[in-house]
């Protein structure tokens, strides 16, 4: 039997220093009170932590774990590794706190740049020397990744590059991006299309949901256009192709919006010489990727087992979400009573075509 996270439990925490060179654990510390969880795709190192001690100690990893107790079952889950540095202490008059900033092992990658001129040689394999440059710039275990893909042109450091700028950069075009486990190994994910995950759990407002009541939902339909006009020309052959949206149904038409909101698009990426048609295609696939708009949702919810990059499914009618799949982007974990998440996720909706 495993844990049931819709359902009460008995929760702790347990924090442990970590060796480098094992990346073990060696020793629970008693000095840790409390500690905040930060996941975000969109940081640069993927997240952070802050713990508040009662006596500081050396730079050092220290694991997370949540330690959950239901019906005879203990199960030890860990939140996830960071080295702890930068500690700022403070005595309120009877006692000294310090709190103690830690980041996730890809702050190593960050704090090392390549060498002035350095580059990747065009048909290089990229993951094999990803995984390579990662290994020799950070302490943490990798996880490699299998691809035939090869680098077309050589691969140039900017001056103002570190490892991890470049290497993110440089994987992109294997379209693979950096992640991290919760004992914070180093992965290679692909890069996927929010359309093609499948959901790894289901937020609903039943009674056994652990989905809290408040939800908010962030969209602006400002900038979608309505009409879409694009213009080829060269010195002796100009064309123009018109896309219009006059769909009833969609709330960003012509005939909903009373009025028309073009965007020109002029000299279009299109290889050769078009034809009408070709261009006509043009401004009908250009208006349709133009008329999709993100929604960007922000809940809170108990622990359960939910990753940044999964994809959820959110069924919670009180706030007219049914059957959305979105993907989660960030989340803040308290570790303390209920272990609540902060998330936030995204969706796409299409508006035409």
């Amino acid at each position: 039997m495993a844990i049931d996270w819709t359902a009460s439990m008995e929760q702790t925490f347990e924090y442990y220093k970590v060796d480098p060179g094992t990346w073990r654990d060696t020793e629970l510390l008693d000095a840790v009170e409390s500690c905040d969880i930060t996941r975000d795709l969109e940081a640069d190192t993927l997240g952070s932590a802050s713990l508040k001690v009662k006596e500081t100690f050396p730079e050092t990893y220290i694991r997370v774990y949540l330690i959950a107790k239901q019906n005879g079952i203990t199960e030890k889950v860990p939140l996830g590794t960071f080295l702890a540095q930068s500690p700022s202490s403070s005595y309120d008059g009877m006692r000294s706190t310090a709190a103690v900033d830690a980041y996730t092992p890809l702050i190593e990658l960050k704090e090392n740049k390549p060498p002035l001129g350095y580059y990747m040689q065009k048909n290089m394999n990229i993951m094999t020397e990803a995984y390579t440059l990662t290994r020799n710039y950070a302490r943490a275990p990798i996880v490699e990744a299998v691809s035939e893909e090869i680098i077309q042109d050589d691969f140039v450091a900017n001056t103002d590059d570190t490892w991890m700028t470049f290497l993110t950069d440089f994987i992109a075009n294997a379209k693979f991006y950096y992640d991290l486990d919760e004992i914070g190994r180093i992965i290679f994910s692909p890069i996927q299309e929010t359309a093609s995950l499948q959901p790894v759990w289901t937020f609903d407002d039943s009674n056994s949901s652990i989905l809290q009541p408040e939800l908010d939902t962030d969209h602006d339909i400002y900038g979608i256009p309505n009409v879409v006009e694009v213009i080829y020309s060269n010195s002796n052959y100009q064309l123009s192709a018109r896309a219009v949206n006059d769909d009833p149904n969609s709330a960003v038409s012509t005939v909903n919006r009373g009025r028309e909101i073009t965007e020109r698009v002029e000299n279009p990426s299109i290889s050769g010489v078009p034809t009408q048609e070709m261009l006509e295609e043009y401004a009908k696939q250009y208006l349709k990727e133009a008329s999709t708009l993100e929604y960007t949702i922000s809940y809170k919810h108990g622990y359960c087992p939910v990753r940044v990059g999964d994809a959820v499914r959110l069924n919670y009618k009180r706030a007219g979400l049914t059957g959305v799949k979105a993907k989660v982007i960030s989340q803040r974990i308290t570790c303390g009573e209920g272990c609540q998440v902060s998330e936030t996720a995204v969706y796409t909706k299409k508006y035409w075509g």
